[in-house]
């Protein structure tokens, strides 16, 4: 009995896609493996998540504390960010103490950008104004002064200036400089506990191909990719591509691994999680 088509769950982001080129264009081996390519955005993805719906997806590292006990991390198709990450931006500059004071616009509640702005603030989510909208909304949010401050995810990170906002602070350079150089990890793949763990390897295997053959073929991939870049030019694209598609995505490598631990097990010792983090990765 063959296979059915494997449910392989990404957001309609540049880097996603750019991961993923490969095995969308059928140019890599799948050894009989059927894949059925499901966009949407992150916050969706992680609430699939949480019911289990999709084989394989691509979550917040956030996420994951909540789902560990029936998905595992794959090795591959990481997104860290090495000394950059969610901003947090305004129309003009705050401090850490009045930021916990102003209305903060945020993307999702089980973002890894929203876990980190807990840790940075030293707060639980109850006990700061707050309001989620969608992720390309917050700019207009914080305009419109709906929000005074908005945490931005994906190509905000490079675009909010000509939003004419400023930056307040960069929570991915606040954890590298908190935790001996470590990138601030934000969002993996995860595969279902339901497959078989030689399905998984062989899962892992492919996806770690695409994401390879487009490092290796970046011109044709970023060209690929641009059809899922919001206002950003070929250029910007291909900046931001290259912030969170690199030799953390191919691997995170015993450096990422430990940055998992890190900022799950804060956020519990914390009480920002329910539970300890059970990390496992198919090898």
């Amino acid at each position: 009995m063959s296979q059915p088509p494997l449910t392989l769950g990404h957001s309609p982001d540049p880097d996603d896609a750019f991961m993923f080129y490969a095995l969308a264009k059928d140019l890599i081996p799948t050894h009989g493996l059927a894949f059925q390519h499901i966009l949407q955005d992150i916050q969706t993805l992680n609430e699939r998540a949480t019911r289990g719906e999709l084989d394989i997806s691509a979550i917040s590292i956030h996420a994951y504390a909540y789902v560990c006990d029936r998905y595992a991390l794959l090795p591959s198709g990481a997104s860290m960010g090495d000394g950059y990450g969610p901003m947090l931006v305004g129309k003009q500059r705050f401090t850490r103490a009045e930021i916990a004071t102003k209305k903060i616009a945020v993307p999702g509640t089980m973002t890894s950008a929203f876990l980190a702005l807990q840790l940075w603030l030293g707060k639980p989510a109850k006990d700061f104004n707050y309001v989620v909208v969608p992720f390309d909304q917050i700019f207009q949010t914080v305009r419109s002064g709906a929000a005074d401050v908005g945490l931005i995810i994906h190509e905000g990170q490079l675009t909010y200036r000509n939003e004419g906002l400023e930056c307040s602070a960069d929570l991915g350079a606040w954890w590298k400089a908190e935790n001996n150089g470590l990138p601030l990890p934000l969002g993996g793949n995860v595969i279902h506990k339901r497959l078989a763990p030689a399905l998984r390897k062989t899962i892992s295997d492919i996806l770690t191909a695409s994401i390879r053959y487009s490092l290796e073929h970046r011109a044709e991939a970023v060209q690929h990719a641009l059809q899922y870049a919001r206002d950003m030019g070929r250029e910007l694209a291909d900046q931001f591509v290259g912030m969170y598609v690199n030799h953390w995505t191919l691997d995170y490598g015993d450096a990422g691994r430990e940055s998992i631990r890190r900022f799950l097990s804060r956020a519990h010792e914390q009480g920002l999680i329910p539970r300890p983090p059970e990390l496992e990765f198919v090898v």
